[in-house]
């Protein structure tokens, strides 16, 4: 692979690669600022003219780690470069997005990242010959919270087609009973002590997705491994009830035998990425069959 130094649209690119089927690699653009904290994403762009249909990635990490490029540390439990090669190959514009972690940054940080996001790349999707009108958010675990609590209480500008949740985070009152309180990543997250008070309680139901459900919403696929010993299946069992009973299309595909590291999915189930890739076809309509032949 070759790396240059570009400007790129006004923005310092650092770099530009171009992978073997074509696509192009572009890391650290600023999609926003706050305060002097430049806030970073990488873009991978198909080849051909586009437009095509648009991912957002988030990254989970306990709301305190994780990074855009897959995981801030090899081999744990927040990597999400899973998600790169079927979205590169089914020909998604993709956008990996860092947001701002705890304790360093306390809530509503990381969500303001995530909708400051979701409006830059609707802004600039037709830059990265992406459709406007077709985008998708990714998001797992910790990560998975931001994205379905962005879908859940979207405006007109951070309105998306469509949420893909890995894992994720819906009900913080659920895990209160197993937890003995709130986690360590709650804690750090909300600046509130373990033990759940009136305003810990108040604050977990006000950002949780589950209590956000309403109709109209866009379509949510939830993947979820049966051994997932971190954020326990049964949420997202729950949540999917709450989005069908208010008219809201979901699917939930739990993969027999996985756990909560996304990188070991492929052994348990190594089809699950191909039934993804056929349900944004379908959900998001017009998107191409298959990468050019070459």
């Amino acid at each position: 692979m070759k790396a240059t130094l570009v400007l790129f649209a006004g923005l310092w690119v650092s770099a530009i690669f171009t992978n073997a089927v074509g696509a192009e690699f572009r890391t650290n653009l600023e999609y926003g600022r706050a305060g002097d904290i430049p806030l970073l994403l990488d873009a991978c762009v198909p080849e051909g003219p586009g437009p095509f249909p648009v991912a957002i990635l988030v990254h989970g990490g306990g709301w305190s780690g994780g990074d855009k490029g897959g995981t801030d540390r090899p081999g744990s439990g927040a990597d999400i470069s899973p998600w790169f090669d079927p979205l590169t190959a089914a020909h998604f514009t993709w956008f990996s997005i860092n947001y701002r972690l705890a304790p360093r940054n306390r809530w509503p940080a990381c969500f303001e990242d995530v909708q400051t996001a979701i409006r830059w790349v609707k802004m600039r999707a037709a830059e990265f010959k992406g459709d406007p009108a077709r985008i998708v958010l990714f998001g797992h675990s910790a990560g998975g919270h931001l994205v379905c609590l962005a879908a859940t209480q979207a405006a007109p500008d951070t309105r998306v087609q469509a949420v893909v949740g890995f894992a994720p985070v819906t009900d913080f009152e659920f895990e209160l009973p197993a937890r003995g309180g709130l986690s360590p990543s709650l804690q750090a997250l909300f600046g509130q002590p373990k033990e759940a008070n009136p305003a810990s309680l108040a604050l977990l139901r006000a950002t949780a997705p589950i209590n956000h459900v309403t109709p109209g919403l866009p379509p949510f696929l939830l993947l979820h491994g049966d051994a997932d010993k971190t954020v326990p299946l049964q949420e997202s069992v729950n949540f999917q009830a709450k989005l069908k009973a208010n008219g809201v299309l979901c699917d939930l595909m739990v993969i027999p035998g996985a756990p909560h590291r996304l990188t070991e999915w492929d052994r348990c189930d190594p089809d699950y990425a191909s039934r993804m890739i056929r349900w944004l076809r379908q959900t998001l309509r017009g998107a191409p069959e298959s990468a050019p032949a070459r």
